[in-house]
């Protein structure tokens, strides 16, 4: 009974709630006191919700924090290729310049390998045999000449440096072409020049280069710069230290030259000859080209004198008579 009279009574508040305004300030003030229950109702939704969303952020930052720090890390590694690109493109155009400073034929080869034997200073380079590498022949750097070919394989060849113990090459001071012998003392660092006199007219700053006595290294490449002079008591010879001008344990590439064999002398004979030869063919051309261009003014009174006298065209046949008669 209870329950139909409760029944009856929903029925009707709701006809009176939806047909007349009577019941809403009733349903307000309800709504009043509800409010907290609605918003405890709703708290473990809302702080699901919000945990939900704290760990899917914390999770997409985590991740977001890791691909930026992979992005970082190959933009720093392509940052260190571009600073190696840079400093290769450095190094490129000083070879070049030293290139365009050298009147010989040369090319350009790479390093790829070093002796590991630390008391022989040589290198390998990617060039050999196939490229016309041949025994002797001189590599230099950018700053300066570096040693000579020792070894040749078909595609690759061995460079004796400079300091190494066993090689020497005749140098002369370049301010005044005292002559001297730089030998290698098996330390990168320094060349000793051997039997200078006491009275030599050498001094710390001297630019050394080659002499090219010995048929060997070209003339006028630097090889060193004195930076000690010794002069001892008594002692008949001086103690001369010279540092390398090339980049012995830095350089990666550098250059062979092809040297021309011939002297000074003969270099300019050669020139004059090629100046002179090059000079008697344009003379050559301008007197061809001339006679070619007057002909047409010689050939015009020929034709007029063979149209106003036809005559003498039988003349020839005298001339057999004179035989005939003997």
């Amino acid at each position: 009974m209870r329950l139909l009279v409760l029944a009856v009574l929903c029925v009707v508040l709701m006809v009176v709630d939806a047909r007349f305004d009577t019941l809403k300030p009733l349903r307000s003030q309800m709504g009043l006191v509800l409010t907290p229950f609605y918003w405890l109702a709703d708290l473990p939704v809302r702080t699901w919700q919000r945990a939900t969303e704290q760990i899917s952020s914390s999770t997409s930052l985590v991740a977001e924090n890791e691909k930026l720090k992979a992005e970082a890390l190959l933009m720093q590694r392509r940052l260190q290729k571009l600073a190696m690109l840079t400093e290769q493109n450095v190094r490129l155009r000083e070879l070049l310049n030293s290139a365009a400073l050298v009147d010989d034929k040369v090319i350009v080869s790479e390093l790829i390998g070093l002796d590991p034997n630390p008391f022989t200073h040589r290198i390998l380079i990617d060039k050999g045999e196939r490229d016309g590498v041949f025994l002797g022949q001189p590599v230099l750097d950018a700053s300066g000449l570096m040693g000579q070919v020792v070894e040749v394989m078909p595609y690759a060849a061995r460079v004796l440096l400079l300091t190494d113990v066993t090689h020497s090459i005749p140098v002369q001071v370049n301010r005044n072409g005292l002559r001297a012998i730089a030998v290698g003392t098996g330390s990168p660092d320094y060349l000793e020049l051997r039997h200078v006199a006491e009275t030599a007219d050498i001094k710390e700053g001297d630019l050394l280069v080659s002499s090219g006595l010995g048929q060997r290294f070209p003339s006028g490449y630097p090889v060193a710069q004195v930076t000690e002079v010794v002069r001892g008591s008594g002692q008949p010879f001086l103690i001369v230290r010279a540092i390398p001008t090339a980049m012995l344990n830095r350089s990666r590439y550098l250059l062979l030259v092809f040297s021309d064999s011939r002297t000074p002398e003969e270099r300019v004979t050669a020139a004059a000859q090629a100046q002179e030869s090059a000079d008697r063919q344009a003379e050559e051309g301008a007197a061809a080209e001339s006679p070619a261009s007057e002909p047409p003014a010689s050939v015009e009174p020929a034709a007029s004198t063979s149209t106003d006298a036809p005559t003498p065209a039988p003349a020839p046949e005298p001339e057999p008579e004179p035989e005939e008669r003997p």
